[in-house]
């Protein structure tokens, strides 16, 4: 409109003077004076008044229409629940340029409580000094953890924890520590109340050093934790009921955990939520399908009180703290609810489960042979005595009729899903999740993508896992792989040094110039972010973060 005023202008003048005139404070058609910067260091040449943020609108492109992502995985590699997330494809890119914690542009925390489709993208990488929690409040973003430079992002002192719909968070690690003396997880998403959120999915995160549990998500409606490390929550560290050091709490309705390696925890590895919180024991369904857990104590994993749960090909493997814990041939302790001042109508409620396929490792040298006899017999039953075992929480007195274990297994797989195909035996998982979990250092160079690796923590975490030990101290009564504060371990957060990355992006998209002109893309042109020029599925944003992390994924 603004064009169609100058030239008419410019008629109106030639028509009664025969001269052509131009206004000075109008910018011609083709032609840019707008250097305005925003604070993520973008420059928006086609909408100065977007704060300067890379907005990537593209409804309007016929020539690659933007397609029905309903039935799109999320990104290649996406499975489970939470598989159709779209996140922030198509949106608004911010661009992190500060590894500080604070509401100015260019921070993680400031793209974060940001509004709209939007995608988080890192030219810097290193620790963030989290002051606070980093709630994700508002709906439609995409988190690219893998974009970093360096040795990638490693949040420390805080939760980051997601409280909105449509979430995709992939390659980011959480290392939260003891050092703020906060008691809570390094990430989390959960809600008391069903439906919850909706349409999350968590990628290739590491999550270790909690004074809670490392990894709590339940209550949320169509999620997936997928190709995760979760390790080493602190076992006596500031939690106010002491001796802590759990893995995580995991439910949702549909919920998927799958390939996510679990070790070095004390328990909750992990612990069903079930019904205890919101009284709909006809709400919770949940897949854990192919995880290691890993040197756990106690019950491990246990709960459900409430719901329906497939327990399938899931590769357990004794450490030096499982062994001598009397749950050494144990998958799962189903638990029945004793109800609370708040639900008392939960009290005897208790969850229907199948198992399948289960296995865990008999190798130790240090089991008796009783112990291997056991193993044996849990691995070719997964409901045996020893298997499945299940814990009345209530007092004999409420007890009107006892619950026993054949009450609580189904004898078919529960449909929560359409589709199981990503599920692979649990010898194949075992080799799949050591070799792919976890976050990793990922780039592109000018001669193409860099080959991922991984940091220091994780690599010992696997090499933990693969040869049965642990190596680490305990310095407050944990051992046997329970750390209790972070020292206790031989890396620091000083591994992760901040970094910046040598890449240009002229537009600030998300996308260095060197691959916008390889795939014949505009590296000056910031709308060419969110079209889809390259897949008829994926924005060319999504390409290039996709490309960057393709090996890691065995199907």
């Amino acid at each position: 409109m603004r064009y169609i005023k100058i030239i008419q202008a410019v008629l109106f003048i030639t028509l009664l003077t025969g001269v052509a005139a131009a206004c000075s404070d109008d910018t011609p058609a083709g032609e840019d004076n707008s250097t305005e910067q925003g604070g993520n260091g973008a420059t928006d040449k086609d909408n100065p008044d977007n704060n300067g943020n890379s907005d990537t609108d593209n409804s309007d492109s016929s020539e690659y229409p933007t397609p029905d992502r309903s039935a799109i995985a999320a990104f290649p590699g996406a499975e489970g629940a939470g598989k159709y997330t779209t996140g922030g494809a198509g949106g608004t890119v911010y661009v992190v340029t500060s590894l500080e914690d604070s509401n100015a542009p260019g921070t993680l925390r400031h793209a974060v409580e940001q509004s709209g489709k939007r995608t988080v993208v890192f030219a810097v990488g290193g620790v963030i000094k989290l002051n606070k929690q980093l709630v994700i409040r508002n709906d439609d973003i995409t988190i690219a953890g893998q974009t970093a430079p360096g040795a990638g992002i490693c949040l420390k002192d805080y939760t980051l924890r997601v409280n909105a719909n449509n979430v995709i968070i992939r390659f980011i690690r959480c290392r939260m520590g003891d050092e703020a003396q906060t008691e809570d997880d390094a990430m989390n998403g959960y809600q008391k109340e069903y439906p919850g959120k909706r349409n999350i999915i968590i990628d290739h995160c590491s999550m270790s050093w909690s004074t809670d549990e490392c990894a709590s998500f339940y209550g949320n409606t169509n999620f997936t934790m997928q190709w995760c490390i979760v390790s080493e929550s602190l076992w006596h560290s500031v939690h106010d009921k002491g001796n802590h050091g759990y893995g995580g709490l995991w439910g949702g309705t549909p919920a998927t955990f799958h390939h996510n390696l679990v070790a070095h925890h004390s328990n909750r590895t992990p612990r069903l939520c079930g019904s205890r919180y919101s009284n709909r024991a006809d709400m919770e369904k949940v897949d854990l399908c192919n995880n290691v857990i890993y040197n756990w104590t106690s019950e491990g994993a246990y709960g459900g009180q409430g719901g329906s749960y497939n327990i399938l090909n899931n590769y357990y493997k004794l450490g030096p703290a499982s062994v001598a814990n009397g749950t050494h041939a144990r998958f799962f302790t189903a638990y029945v609810d004793k109800g609370s001042e708040e639900y008392p109508q939960a009290a005897g409620v208790y969850g229907h489960f199948y198992l399948s396929g289960n296995v865990i490792d008999n190798t130790r040298t240090d089991l008796s042979s009783s112990q291997q006899a056991e193993v044996a017999a849990a691995n070719a039953d997964n409901t045996s005595s020893t298997a499945f075992v299940v814990k009345d929480e209530r007092n004999a007195a409420e007890i009107t009729t006892a619950v026993e274990a054949s009450d609580l297994l189904a004898p078919v797989r529960f449909s929560t899903l359409p589709d199981y195909s990503f599920v692979e035996s649990a010898d194949a998982a075992y080799e799949s999740v050591l070799t792919y979990a976890g976050s990793w250092i990922c780039g592109w160079t000018a001669n193409g993508y860099t080959i991922p690796k991984r940091d220091k923590i994780d690599m010992r975490i696997v090499n933990d896992t693969r040869m049965g030990i642990f190596s680490t101290t305990a310095s407050k009564g944990g051992g046997n792989g329970l750390i209790d504060t972070q020292s206790d371990t031989p890396e620091k957060w000083d591994d992760y040094v901040a970094t910046t990355s040598s890449l240009i992006d002229s537009d600030n998209d998300g996308m260095p110039d060197e691959w916008e002109k390889a795939n014949g893309l505009d590296p000056n042109d910031n709308r060419d972010s969110g079209k889809y020029n390259l897949n008829s599925q994926y924005t060319n944003l999504e390409v290039y973060i996709n490309g960057l992390v393709k090996t890691l994924y065995p199907f």
